[in-house]
């Protein structure tokens, strides 16, 4: 992953972007995938080499179970859902997730 993937949040600040440009939709589907894991590092001999579900339900909620979970073990996370360029992927690593969080509370304030 590289730094262009990352939101951000410097550069909105200096832009003419006020909450209403961004549109950012966290009640659309999404799913919390976890890769098979051993002490909390991806396997790559697993039988089944993808992430398997975790939980299914909004984009906020798939978000607050992933930040839930203890931050050592955040890597082995991903949410996927419908992408909503530019500010959300297909695939959401928890880098991806805590950059979304810290818009969303740029947005509310």
């Amino acid at each position: 992953m590289t730094s262009s993937d990352f939101l951000c949040i410097e550069k909105i600040a200096t832009c003419d972007m006020t909450a209403a440009d961004i549109k950012i939709d966290f009640d659309a589907p999404a799913s919390l995938r976890k890769w098979p894991s051993i002490k909390n590092e991806r396997r790559n001999d697993a039988p089944y080499p993808s992430p398997y579900l975790v939980q299914d339900g909004t984009l906020f909620a798939c978000i607050e179970a992933l930040l839930s979970r203890p931050a050592s073990q955040h890597l082995l996370y991903e949410i996927h859902t419908a992408p909503q360029e530019p500010w959300v992927k297909a695939v959401l690593s928890a880098q991806h997730v805590y950059e979304l969080m810290r818009l969303r509370r740029l947005l509310t304030f």
